[in-house]
Formats: structure tokens, sequence, C-alpha cells
């Protein structure tokens, strides 16, 4: 990507008393829906929402997602993901995360995901949709690999 401006967003986290065990440790699970916090904070800063995929007729389900967990986080932490766009020619639309500690800045947890689009009917659409790549074009994040 030299050369290649790249999209991010950042969201600091509130946890709640309902996301973590009794360990005072964030259930797993709850990560994924950071996740989903930090791709529509990277939706409302870069125009690039799930009701605008709607609008332009077409879905974007998730088909895969993988988190390392790094160290846990703990009721009262501030912790801030970082979702970063990664470029690709493929109708796809591709997520790194990360997760940090405000306090020192460590690592907490790193992910991906995989988007795909759907026409309204639920069928594959194997070719980038018309307005994603004027939207690639316009941050120009056309993509050179998969």
């Amino acid at each position: 990507m030299e050369g290649k401006k790249e999209l991010r967003a950042s969201k600091e986290l509130e946890i709640r008393f309902s996301e973590i065990d009794m360990m005072n440790v964030v259930w797993h699970g709850a990560y994924a829906l950071y996740f989903e916090d930090a791709r529509e904070v990277f939706g409302a800063k870069y125009d690039l929402t799930y009701m605008g995929y709607v609008n332009h007729g077409y879905y974007a389900p998730i088909v895969e997602q993988t988190i390392q967990y790094k160290k846990p986080i703990r009721y009262g932490m501030r912790p801030r993901i970082d979702i970063i766009y990664r470029p690709t020619i493929s109708a796809k639309v591709i997520f790194d995360y990360e997760i940090h500690d405000t306090a020192d800045e460590s690592l907490i947890a790193i992910g991906h995901s995989v988007q795909v689009f759907m026409d309204l009917q639920y069928q594959l659409v194997w070719d980038n949709p018309p307005f994603y790549l004027e939207w690639k074009k316009r941050w120009d994040v056309e993509g050179d690999g998969i």
C-alpha cells in the first residue's frame, strides 16, 4: 500500500458492567460488538454506512471474522478500538482492528473481518457494486491485491 492513503477511525470504548464475567474480565463475545461499533464509526467518518449499502441496493454481511486476545479488558478500563480499511480489488470490504489500553497503549486484541456484497434478494454479488467502486475511487483506495 506504498503511497496510498490509509483509512482508519478510532473509538474509545466504555466497558459496561453487563459485559464482564465473574473474574471482572470482558466476555469474549463482546469483542464482536466492539468491532461492530468500530465499523459504524468508520462508516460515519468515510460515508460507508450500512444504510448506505441498502440505499444502493445491497447488503454487506460478514463472512469471516477473527479475534486474537492479547490481554484482558477489565471493568473500569477505557480501551480504544482502531479500525483500518484494507483495500482489495475484490468485491469485499476488509477491515483490521486493534484494541489498545489507553492507559499505556498496550495491545489488548487484534482482529480482522471480511464482508461481501449481496443484492436485496440475498444473492451473492461477484463484482464490485458501482457505488463501491466510486467510493474506492473517491478515497483513493482502489486496491491491488486479493
